[in-house]
């Protein structure tokens, strides 16, 4: 049978395959659904403090899997895996939250609309956007160390402009409606952006990223490495993981928003099979619940205040 290679194209409401070899109508079942918004939890306590989840989303609609060189495997290796569950307690606490249902396979969240590699768009031109987008990860994926090439297909500009909208834009809405009420009620706030890393020697078990200072008060990361290393994990600031997209756009300390990325090592809370939870995990949901709480307490004292 003879390899077919094109791209998906809506017309007059459905989609069809494009290829070398004609027009081909595409099943039902592959027919093209919206990207789900986020999941919202407003909040509830008494701190001026949110959570964001980018990388958690596990909602994979048949027409991307379909896409998938390597299958729905390849694809589930773009996830920080049960992070959205990870921050039950916090979330059971009354902290709000903003977690992604769009898989990051589809689109990254924490990614800025403009990292493209061209490889996945039909058409486009030039090298990638940015350091992420040449290793493969920019605002769609296209490639992954375990991998290599993840999809059989590029997709068109107007197909991105719809992930972009139905998932990426709705996320930072979210977000920055939620901060800003923070603000109104408390006059500052806190995001946390809460992600997972694959273990490495030598690594520290929670990276915190600031920015090196650009999305939070230095204060913020010191204390944040305090809370930590007093539950008992060690801590590391902004190496390797400085911080993305979602605490560079919302983060605005000079206003009194405040933004700081946490990622926790998956070998403390997953289990062998890197999918589910491990002995750790209900340790690592205790330290998120505590840097949540912790955090927000510390930024509505007068102290904090005073340091800014």
């Amino acid at each position: 049978m003879r390899p077919t290679h094109g791209i998906f194209q809506r017309v007059r409401g459905t989609y069809t395959l494009l290829s070398f070899y004609g027009t081909h109508r595409v099943p039902a079942e592959l027919e093209r659904s919206p990207l789900p918004p986020p999941i919202l939890r407003e909040p509830r306590a008494a701190v001026p403090v949110l959570l964001s989840v980018p990388h958690s989303g596990r909602d994979y609609p048949n027409w991307l899997v379909a896409n998938a060189a390597g299958g729905l495997a390849a694809l589930e290796g773009l996830e920080d895996p049960l992070v959205d569950r990870l921050v039950w307690r916090a979330v059971a606490g009354g902290i709000g939250a903003v977690i992604a249902r769009a898989p990051r396979a589809a689109i990254d969240c924490n990614r800025a609309a403009d990292e493209i590699d061209p490889s996945v768009i039909a058409g486009a031109g030039g090298e990638p956007v940015g350091k992420r987008a040449k290793g493969g990860l920019g605002i769609v994926p296209s490639r992954s160390a375990p991998h290599g090439r993840l999809w059989r297909r590029p997709i068109d500009q107007a197909e991105l402009d719809r992930r972009v909208a139905e998932a990426h834009e709705s996320f930072h809405a979210a977000i920055g409606e939620q901060l800003d009420r923070l603000v109104a009620r408390h006059g500052q706030a806190l995001l946390l952006d809460c992600h997972s890393m694959p273990r490495r020697n030598g690594q520290a078990q929670i990276v915190l990223g600031d920015r090196h200072g650009g999305s939070a008060a230095s204060w913020v990361a010191a204390e944040a490495a305090r809370i930590c290393r007093a539950e008992g994990w060690t801590a590391a600031l902004n190496d390797p993981y400085a911080g993305g997209h979602v605490v560079e756009r919302h983060g605005r300390p000079e206003r009194g928003v405040h933004a700081l990325q946490v990622e926790v090592d998956r070998s403390c809370y997953l289990a062998r099979d890197g999918r589910s939870p491990g002995a750790g995990f209900d340790r690592a949901a205790r330290l998120f619940e505590r840097l949540a709480i912790g955090l927000g307490e510390a930024l509505a004292s007068p102290d904090a205040i005073a340091a800014e």
